[in-house]
């Protein structure tokens, strides 16, 4: 068995994302796409939300994306449906998207700087 240390994991998985910066995230619900946030209710209770954004705890997010799942969101519509993962630092969401494309979501991707990124770029935040 070959051990990959966590650092390669992610270097893997963005290697496999066109990752989106939050000035290119925003238009993308627009257009249809959804933000999905995964950060845990602490992160969100300290920082707020980002509005129109899902929350969806990151346990549960194959299961509520999936749209072949009987325990998917109403969004979760099909597989090309275009999903940015947001966690609060842009690490998580990467491994996380990664997931979502292993499901067949084959526009999955990720926000480059995750929440905190959002936020510092005087993006919408409701507290």
């Amino acid at each position: 068995m070959t051990y990959r240390t966590v650092d390669e994991l992610l270097a893997e998985a963005r290697a496999e994302l066109d990752r989106v910066t939050p000035a290119e995230a925003a238009p993308l619900r627009a257009s249809g796409g959804i933000l999905v946030d995964i950060r845990y209710a602490a992160l969100r209770d300290r920082d707020g939300t980002i509005p129109g954004a899902l929350i969806v705890e990151r346990n549960e997010l194959e299961w509520r994306l999936d749209p072949l799942c009987d325990h998917r969101l109403p969004e979760a519509t099909g597989h090309d449906l275009p999903v940015v993962v947001i966690c609060n630092e842009g690490y998580a969401s990467s491994l996380a998207a990664v997931s979502l494309r292993r499901l067949g979501l084959r526009r999955a991707t990720d926000l480059v700087g995750g929440f905190q990124a959002w936020r510092a770029a005087g993006l919408p935040v409701r507290p």
